[in-house]
């Protein structure tokens, strides 16, 4: 559905609407090329943490078909999941949740500690695990990609559905293939006249 010019989305809901193609900042939104984009899981694992409390499952993400994959792909990386894996139990996390690993970027996802039904998110650069800043433009922050929003959505699903943490720890998100199979549509979108 294409919106006839002047109309926000939400316009069929609540009336008419200006469209404005400026944040409150004044700066024109730019879209910014985006390149392809297939993930595929490529492992899984349960990680006890060194408090004896503490547990993380992982997810082993690899980004394939692009340029540079040795970036992107875990069997054509350097650093290997047990490199990750050694890295991440000296971290010092502690919760109970999850993990989305690629080889150029972790998330970290626990149940939060001061309120169990929201998910809290940690980045850091897979290498080192040192600290990953995902802010974007605008004020906004990076959510998930296809493959994280995907397993995210499980895990949650997981956790919301089951009555003890050892339920929630017995289940593990079978999604494996994520393809998206146009990265240019938004730029189409919102360069058409």
């Amino acid at each position: 559905m294409r919106l006839a010019a002047g109309m926000a989305a939400d316009a069929l809901f609540r009336g008419p609407a200006r469209l404005d193609r400026r944040h409150p900042g004044g700066c024109i939104m730019r879209i910014v090329p985006c390149r392809t984009y297939h993930a595929q899981t490529v492992g899984r694992t349960v990680l006890g943490m060194p408090d004896g409390k503490s547990v993380f499952k992982v997810y082993y993400i690899s980004v394939i078909g692009r340029d540079k994959p040795e970036l992107y792909e875990w069997p054509r990386c350097a650093r290997q999941p047990a490199d990750f894996e050694q890295a991440f139990l000296s971290g010092g996390h502690e919760g109970v949740g999850f993990v989305v690993a690629f080889p150029h970027v972790a998330k970290i996802y626990r149940f939060s500690p001061e309120m169990e039904t929201i998910l809290d998110v940690r980045e850091f650069n897979t290498e080192g695990m040192s600290q990953r800043d995902c802010s974007r433009c605008d004020g906004y922050h990076e959510l998930a990609c296809y493959a994280e929003a995907v397993i995210v959505a499980d895990e949650y699903r997981a956790w919301a559905q089951r009555t003890t943490v050892d339920a929630y720890l017995a289940f593990h998100s079978d999604a494996a293939d994520f393809p998206v199979v146009a990265s240019t549509k938004l730029a189409t979108y919102w360069n058409a006249p």
